[in-house]
């Protein structure tokens, strides 16, 4: 649990207590590849630390996938709406690749955080952190064309382009595998 401690020191100041109270709402978890995180329909539980392999947040619309996130080592995982509220996910989160986690039950949390001000500023920080990078994906389809969100990934998340397959990564920039595939030709 080393990464997941170094992540939260990265976040805010973290003290020896505060760990300790924090460990009991945490859990260890390995997922195969294609294992489901949390399902459309099913209310979000947790936040998953990721420390080892990706999973990807996707729709089911009308049977296709629509990939709306990757989260790779050192990231968190979860539907904010769904945690926060505790109203039903709309998307699945599903692992890439066999993956182990560092799960936070979500009572066992918010019980914590209410005893603890550094659990709570963390929640706040990682939900904020998260929602950050949701918002930048969404971004990107606002201000950028195909070509420049492509050139856009090279420069700033070249990890996808080398583990995330060509299917996942055309649906997570909007275009067809075949678009996607002459795009990368061009920047050859």
């Amino acid at each position: 649990m080393q990464r997941l401690l170094n992540y939260i020191h990265s976040l805010t100041d973290f003290s020896e207590k505060s760990w300790e109270v924090l460990l009991p709402v945490l859990t260890r978890r390995e997922f195969r590849k294609d294992d489901f995180l949390l399902k459309e329909n099913e209310v979000c539980h947790s936040l998953f630390f990721i420390e080892q392999g990706y999973c990807k947040s996707y729709y089911d619309k009308d049977g296709v996938e629509k990939n709306t996130a990757f989260c790779f080592e050192g990231e968190v995982a979860t539907n904010i709406n769904s945690f926060a509220s505790g109203e039903r996910s709309t998307y699945n989160i599903q692992a890439c690749e066999p993956l182990t986690t560092v799960v936070f039950d979500r009572q066992k949390l918010f019980e914590a955080a209410a005893q603890w001000p550094e659990i709570e500023t963390l929640g706040r920080k990682c939900l904020r952190l998260t929602a950050s990078r949701l918002e930048e994906h969404a971004n990107i389809f606002k201000l950028y064309t195909t070509q420049e969100r492509y050139e856009y990934l090279e420069q700033n998340q070249p990890h996808l382009l080398q583990r995330v397959s060509l299917t996942d990564l055309s649906s997570y920039l909007g275009i067809a595998r075949e678009t996607l595939s002459r795009v990368r030709k061009r920047r050859l």
